[in-house]
């Protein structure tokens, strides 16, 4: 067991005990890698403070039921992941589009100092990638965002998401089929151009 786990249980123990300032030391050890989480789930800053707070909220709430079976940011993570589930399903796909002002960012596409041209073409790719994630069913983007942003293991998804593998792979499966099939053509067409 890691140090920083140790001193986890450490706090949760006291926090379940009603030291409040513990909880506040599990909340700062740990918000910044879930809002990190939070923010890809939701594509905005707004929903993912709101969506951090809800799992805080719900994590303070049934502390008791943390067990120590697992670690404790991996207990957290569960219920960020979940928070992040049900607010994209309240969430209708014209609301998830207006909400979306940032989008998703490409690193693969970026160049060292690219070129307008490249600026240009990331900012399609983003903007395509923005309106497939809105329109993925909650599973398919969770589960999606996990592997492809997070890089977690398939059965580090489905526990995550209470899904079995083949439904957690499946579920990727079509996340990433949609998104190539609205990505083709951008694809296709920038190459033609370079040609």
């Amino acid at each position: 067991m890691s140090r920083m786990e140790g001193n986890d249980l450490d706090l949760v123990d006291k926090a379940r005990a009603g030291d409040t300032d513990a909880f506040r030391e599990l909340v700062d050890r740990h918000s910044q890698t879930m809002f990190k989480t939070a923010f890809r789930l939701t594509g905005n800053e707004a929903d993912a403070d709101d969506l951090v707070q809800e799992a805080l909220l719900r994590a303070y709430r049934k502390l008791d039921r943390f067990d120590g079976r697992s670690q404790f940011s991996t207990w957290l993570y569960r219920i960020t992941v979940n928070c992040g589930m049900d607010l994209m399903r309240k969430k209708s796909r014209r609301q998830a589009r207006a909400a979306m002002d940032e989008g998703v960012v490409l690193d693969s596409v970026a160049a060292d100092d690219p070129r307008p041209d490249r600026l240009a073409f990331s900012g399609e790719i983003g903007r395509a990638v923005e309106s497939v994630l809105e329109t993925l069913s909650p599973m398919e983007r969770a589960a999606f965002v996990l592997r492809h942003f997070e890089g977690r293991s398939i059965a580090e998804i489905g526990g995550l998401l209470g899904a079995r593998t083949s439904a957690t792979k499946h579920a990727i499966f079509r996340a990433v089929k949609k998104l190539r099939a609205e990505l083709g053509p951008l694809v296709k067409e920038s190459h033609e151009a370079t040609q």
